[in-house]
């Protein structure tokens, strides 16, 4: 008898603020801005998206949408989206 597979769902690991902080942080790592997005939004899913619509003041379709594999968020969205997460960014010079 064959073995059922389910899809692997990112957002059901990320339970503590020290697992987000490493998800990005790997996110970050690969300077892939079409990843960085999409884990941006795994981490809005795990946190709970229609949450994160209300802090933003986005519909939950438009949030869904921009950080989708296919999705191209705005600077604006992003950042909104990584405050209501409680996601800093910093800058470093490197030599």
């Amino acid at each position: 008898m064959a073995e059922k597979l389910s899809t692997y769902d990112p957002a059901e690991d990320l339970a503590s603020d020290e697992a987000v902080a490493h998800f990005m942080a790997d996110a970050f790592a690969t300077e892939d801005a079409g990843y960085i997005a999409h884990a941006l939004g795994v981490v809005a899913r795990a946190k709970g998206m229609g949450q994160i619509a209300v802090q933003t003041g986005l519909s939950r379709e438009q949030l869904y949408r921009s950080f989708s594999t296919n999705g191209n968020p705005t600077l604006k969205t992003t950042l909104a989206v990584m405050k209501a997460l409680g996601i800093e960014l910093s800058a470093k010079i490197s030599v």
